[in-house]
């Protein structure tokens, strides 16, 4: 058993109870390692570590140019340590290795990018209409940031909460996720060796009460940044209410998948099994509503059929393994218990619909061809490989059907027809929408929902300016006196 401990002040500490949860390879059930199960005076303690190296320690001194220059060291230590950290993850999450490896090397570059932007983050001077004033703005950190990551893709998600909020001078408190912490706890030994000062970063481990709901609700916290689903979400917002935090919510979805009887559909087919069967659809922007035209809605699910049956189940730890474990057992549970359901209100089950030979928390790649999008699965996000099926007849039946969801995450568009393309990426209501390809990612690019998918934008230079706030400085410029004090200037 590996043990791991939190990050709090730069020390690694255990939880002030001596309390610990065991964490599960779902390859094979076993439990491999702990984490400290934090209490509220641990959060307390991490929360007013970062308080003070915001506003006390060298952080608060360091100029942007050279809190880049720390953000960059952590990226080449990201890189460097790709296969120890992406190893780490896939035992703990179940993640297939050759995804989490690359997945660990690239993100190196979510760091190098905000470590540019770390100094390009600036005012402005302000035509203001009074002839002896000089009026500029300043961006100033909003001061301690409560992130608060899933198991999936975390360490993605840590470099988009993180990289900004470091780059504008905040400090942060991460709370990693109770059900595959390891990899975060992980690379959490890289933050010293990147120079980062003590306190600047934090990271605590345990459940949502007491853990979540201190971090949240604690009054030095300026703003939250929440990546998961929408019953914890209500919580945070509720928690939020006791400190007036800012918060940004990234809450998954059902995201649609749309083929065009004009679409090449050996690209689209491709583009599908990436969207629905990579990361054994445990990814918040699967493409797990297709919704392809009647013309060619037989082929491409003979395709998808033909596909998603000679996929690779197996340990995750293996190169020629194309799909490995789930992360929980609830997925299991939940994908079984929707299936079941949809059965019963007249889909049909193309291929899957069961738990495969490989073990317990394996899932064989499904298809279901769903006859009404009014049946209970259709909009409802598994987090695992099963795909939806619909028909359209035209555009505007297909824009309908894409948009009739709570959610509005991703979406996918493919056809050859580029007025039809910015037509539909125009009218879906969706963050994100990929034309001809599929679960694009870039440093560059912001990230984000809308509806119940959640709001705030994460990535791109914009999300740096979510992480401050301006402050209007007026200076008079003019050696008379100040007026009279009763009539407002």
């Amino acid at each position: 058993m590996e043990d791991y401990n939190m990050l709090i002040g730069g020390q690694w500490v255990a939880a002030s109870d001596g309390g610990r949860f065991e964490t599960v390879n779902p390859a094979t059930g076993k439990a491999w390692a702990t984490a400290p199960e934090a209490t509220a005076e641990d959060i307390d303690r991490a929360v007013k570590a970062a308080h003070a190296a915001c506003y006390e320690g060298p952080w608060s001194r360091m100029t942007p140019t050279e809190r880049g220059r720390c953000l960059r060291k952590l990226g080449d230590l990201l890189a460097d340590r790709s296969e120890e950290l992406g190893e780490i993850e896939t035992r703990d999450s179940g993640k297939m290795f050759k995804e989490t490896r690359w997945q660990a090397k690239y993100i190196a570059e979510f760091f190098h990018f905000y470590a540019g932007a770390a100094d390009k983050i600036g005012g402005e001077t302000l035509p203001i209409d009074k002839p002896d004033l000089f009026v500029f703005t300043n961006r100033e950190p909003l001061g301690v940031v409560a992130a608060v990551v899933p198991w999936n893709s975390q360490l993605f998600l840590t470099a988009v909460k993180i990289g900004p909020a470091l780059a504008a001078g905040n400090t942060v408190v991460l709370k990693v996720s109770e059900q595959a912490p390891a990899a975060i706890l992980a690379f959490g030994r890289l933050i010293a060796e990147a120079g980062i000062p003590d306190g600047v970063v934090n990271i605590v481990s345990g459940h949502g009460d007491p853990c979540g709901k201190a971090l949240t609700s604690h009054p030095l916290v300026a703003r939250i940044s929440f990546t998961g689903g929408p019953v914890a979400a209500r919580h945070v917002i509720m928690n939020s209410a006791s400190n007036f935090a800012e918060v940004s919510l990234e809450l998954g979805g059902k995201s649609p998948f749309i083929v065009f009887d004009d679409a090449d559909l050996e690209s689209a087919v491709n583009g599908s099994v990436a969207g629905i069967f990579g990361a054994s659809g445990q990814s918040c922007v699967a493409g797990s509503r297709l919704i392809v035209h009647e013309d060619v809605a037989d082929d491409f699910i003979a395709r998808m059929k033909g596909i998603a049956e000679g996929i690779r189940i197996g340990d995750p730890m293996a190169e020629e393994t194309e799909m490995g474990p789930l992360c929980t057992k609830g997925q299991i549970e939940t994908i079984e218990r929707e299936i079941a359901g949809a059965v019963a209100e007249g889909a049909t089950v193309v291929c899957g619909g069961q738990r495969a030979e490989a073990g317990e928390m394996f899932f064989q790649p499904t298809v279901i061809d769903c006859p009404s999008p009014d049946l209970k699965i259709v909009d409802t996000e598994l987090f695992g490989p099963v795909l939806c099926v619909l028909r359209f007849r035209t555009e505007e039946e297909a824009l309908r059907l894409a948009n009739d969801t709570e959610h509005g995450l991703a979406a996918g568009i493919f056809t050859r027809d580029s007025a039809r393309a910015l037509r539909m990426s125009r009218a879906v209501r969706a963050g994100i929408v990929w034309v001809n390809t599929y679960r694009a990612i870039s440093p560059v690019a912001a990230f984000g929902g809308v509806k119940a998918s959640g709001y705030g934008r994460e990535s791109g230079f914009q999300a740096v300016y979510d992480y401050t706030r301006p402050k209007t400085v007026w200076m008079n410029m003019s050696d008379e006196p100040v007026g009279n004090p009763f009539q407002m200037r």
